[in-house]
């Protein structure tokens, strides 16, 4: 078997150099126009083109998110943008839309297209009809069960990819409604202000102002709010089924997270790749995904559970380290330079880490600023020089347990 794909979010420059850096076979990015993350970041025209060569000097690929549903007057910007984005080398468009995947066999025939899962595919016959249409690959729908993955994959003669990592949508192949219904934010044109995250009770139509919850819970109901999926336990049934790429779901996300989450999927696929028979899950790699930013855990509906999707306790993000600073350059004193992303001071353990699960620790004592004085306290956004363990490199991220 091929050791699949692993495809990071990349929502500005600098979160795709860190995906790429920590173990990324490719990048997915959006730009301002038409991309479902309208406030992700994104990448401006020229950022995409430096993007892409990024990614090609290192045999990787880059692959540009087009998936918002066309509306009607759309259709000529849309169509402008295609012919901007002519030039430049994207290794695939990932769309949505019909309309849109019409516009690019107009405009820009010979790029590669990619198939979002806000096209809920779902059966073979579906992915039949996109190979019909140019589509290579298929991102499927996150509701498909691991049996439901294999059986397109045993008919279907074009890539697979699914989501291994990241947050979940409570509508059906994240098409939602209630952003716009309650916001005015369609999350379908890229703006959702995730509602689902929202706390909710019940109101009996003749007892107005009477709120009862749905469940008994001090802090509300949260009955539209899903788990985080995570699958680092089950590459080895995702690859035998027939996925060609394994995709983190992420965007919005931090840069810590994005190189924290893709160097564990990175580490657990050459696990597998060097030793496929005998391969076990690192109780390592979960450690480290508790680290950042996450919702309690499930497996989605991969194995036909509710129970793994549904979160109905709260909202709240679970973390058990913060994210403290950045390595950006080693200076000829030999300490390094640091940028300060949270606070942190003298006393606290700090943890290195680097690509290949790379990491090790200090405690703190002291750093210096640019005029030579003595820094005790880190503060954000702070340039500080400070001693590293051997083996440090730039693009390092230095974090404190909780």
């Amino acid at each position: 078997m091929i050791v699949p794909e692993l495809l990071a979010p990349a929502g500005n420059l600098e979160k795709l150099k860190t995906a790429l850096r920590f173990g990324a076979d490719a990048v997915y990015c959006g730009i301002e126009q038409f991309s479902l993350r309208a406030l992700a970041g994104n990448l401006t025209l020229q950022e995409l083109s430096q993007g892409c060569e990024i990614a090609h000097s290192q045999g990787k690929k880059l692959y540009l998110t087009l998936n918002v549903f066309l509306r009607p007057g759309e259709e000529i910007a849309a169509r402008e943008l295609l012919e901007t984005l002519r030039p430049i080398p994207v290794d695939a468009y990932i769309l949505s839309d019909p309309g849109m995947l019409h516009l690019v066999h107009q405009v820009d025939p010979e790029r590669e297209v990619h198939l979002s899962t806000q096209a809920n595919t779902t059966n073979a016959l579906a992915a039949h009809f996109w190979q019909s249409q140019g589509v290579k690959r298929l991102n499927l729908a996150r509701e498909l069960s691991l049996k439901e993955i294999s059986a397109v994959g045993a008919s279907a003669e074009m890539e697979l990819e699914v989501f291994v990592h990241g947050a979940m949508c409570m509508a059906y192949s994240g098409r939602c409604l209630l952003s716009a219904g309650m916001s005015g934010r369609s999350a379908n044109s890229g703006s959702c202000s995730h509602p689902c995250r929202w706390q909710y009770s019940l109101q009996e139509e003749m007892r107005p102002g009477e709120y009862y919850p749905v469940e008994e819970d001090e802090r509300g109901t949260y009955i539209f709010n899903s788990k985080d999926l995570c699958l680092i336990d089950h590459l080895p049934e995702l690859i035998e089924a027939g996925v060609d790429s394994l995709k983190i779901e992420g965007r919005m996300k931090s840069l810590y997270y994005v190189a924290a989450v893709t160097r564990v999927y990175r580490a657990a696929l050459d696990a597998w790749r060097d030793e496929p028979k005998s391969y076990q899950t690192d109780p390592q790699w979960q450690r480290e995904l508790e680290a950042v930013s996450h919702r309690p855990y499930g497996t989605g509906f991969l194995f036909g559970q509710e129970e793994a999707f549904v979160n109905t306790a709260d909202s709240h993000y679970l973390r058990d380290c913060d994210f403290v600073g950045l390595v950006k350059e080693r200076l000829e004193s030999g300490d390094w330079l640091v940028e300060g992303r949270n606070r942190f001071q003298t006393g606290d353990r700090i943890e290195l880490i680097g690509p290949e699960m790379r990491q090790s620790e200090l405690i703190f004592a002291e750093a210096t600023d640019k005029a030579g004085g003595i820094v005790t306290t880190v503060q954000p956004n702070a340039l500080v020089q400070m001693a590293l363990p051997e083996g440090t490199h730039p693009g390092d991220f230095l974090r404190r347990w909780r």
